[in-house]
């Protein structure tokens, strides 16, 4: 793969995830504006979770039919018109409205940007790549959250809205085109779903995710209903989550290659654990930022195994496999940020618990559940 088109891939990757940690940080901010309860704007999450994780079924199976070029400028174009709504809503209701349709044409960057590292990049060298793609996203998403805590969160929205637009013009002169070899639309998810190795690697994802998100995207409502913190103290306690998660993914990704993918995943895990466990404690806030960093690091070490793993599946399965990483890591993590917020209603404490029983079942599951070559 040519430098170019992997740093416009990495950038594109950045612009989609620039405000999606951010929009969780900005939930109280919202609601105070629009007049709402904070449980209630909170739905600005999973209503662009889900549509995203749905939309990224079709994503992968496309890039049989069309050119890869011209799908991700046609996506990364409507993905910045939607944030431009997102950032001139009048009413929540505008702002779900957009929510849900940067969720829609979000969801392309991902898949198609693992499907071009699965086809190009020699396997020994994929998980550095992947580590790097992915390292992309943590470092928009921790320019995010910085800057969620001392702008106004409607230029939170804007601002992907205009580098999206300019990556646009950068991709039509310099993106070249990615035509697919076959010519014709085509899934294979219920073939794929019939290998071992391929169901159960989702499995573990759809469970993983689930749990994550349950805890994750309600950080912030935690810090600001449960601890009275202010909107600047909750951006950086979460933007810490993503300071640690660019090294995670980038480390991650060369543990990959040369510790393995799974003893990089059962590493991560481990790290999330100890994290949802402590949480449970009050504690003060220098303690919460390093267990916020040791929460990161464990999710981006997990993430960037199972990422890598996906490229190790079989080649034919290569379109499904990175369309259905974003489907169901979106759709399980929309369901996870619902439920998170049921059981955070009732008690932080029990949320917190859940969270770290669920990942503990998970660990000592791991050895059933990713039944792939274990490297």
């Amino acid at each position: 793969m040519k430098k170019n088109v992997f740093l416009i891939l990495c950038l594109e990757a950045a612009i989609l995830s620039f405000n999606v940690a951010a929009s969780a940080a900005l939930v109280p901010s919202i609601a105070k504006d629009f007049l709402v309860s904070q449980f209630f704007a909170g739905r600005i999450i999973w209503l662009y979770m889900i549509p995203y994780g749905l939309a990224a079924l079709i994503y992968g199976p496309l890039v049989r039919l069309f050119d890869a070029k011209k799908i991700e400028m046609t996506c990364l174009g409507l993905f910045s018109l939607a944030n431009l709504l997102a950032g001139l809503s009048a009413n929540i209701y505008q702002l779900f409205w957009a929510r849900f349709l940067t969720g829609i044409f979000g969801a392309s960057v991902i898949p198609v940007g693992i499907i071009l590292i699965g086809q190009q990049i020699e396997a020994d060298k994929r998980g550095k790549h992947i580590g790097l793609f992915f390292g992309a996203t943590f470092i928009a998403s921790l320019c995010g959250l910085f800057l969620s805590g001392v702008l106004p969160w409607r230029v939170i929205f804007i601002i992907p809205a205009v580098a999206g637009i300019c990556l646009c013009l950068a991709m039509y002169f310099y993106l070249p085109c990615l035509t697919s070899e076959e010519g014709i639309f085509r899934t294979n998810y219920l073939n794929a779903f019939q290998d071992r190795r391929f169901l159960s690697v989702f499995t573990y994802i759809f469970f993983i995710s689930l749990i994550y998100h349950g805890l994750q995207q309600w950080l912030a409502v935690y810090f600001s209903f449960q601890l009275g913190l202010g909107q600047f103290l909750i951006s950086m306690l979460i933007t810490l989550t993503s300071v640690s998660g660019i090294f995670g993914e980038v480390l991650g990704g060369r543990l990959a290659d040369s510790l393995g993918r799974l003893k990089t995943i059962k590493l991560g895990i481990i790290l999330m654990i100890l994290s949802a466990f402590s949480l449970v404690i009050k504690m003060p806030i220098f303690l919460l930022a390093l267990l916020m960093i040791i929460w990161g690091w464990g999710w981006t070490m997990n993430h960037v195994g199972l990422s890598t793993i996906l490229t190790d599946l079989p080649k034919n399965f290569l379109y499904e496999a990175a369309s259905l990483n974003s489907s169901i890591r979106f759709i399980s993590g929309g369901i996870g940020a619902g439920l998170g917020g049921m059981l955070l209603q009732k008690s932080p404490v029990s949320n917190f618990v859940f969270c770290g029983g669920c990942l503990t079942i998970l660990l000592l599951l791991e050895k059933r559940l990713l039944l792939v070559n274990r490297t």
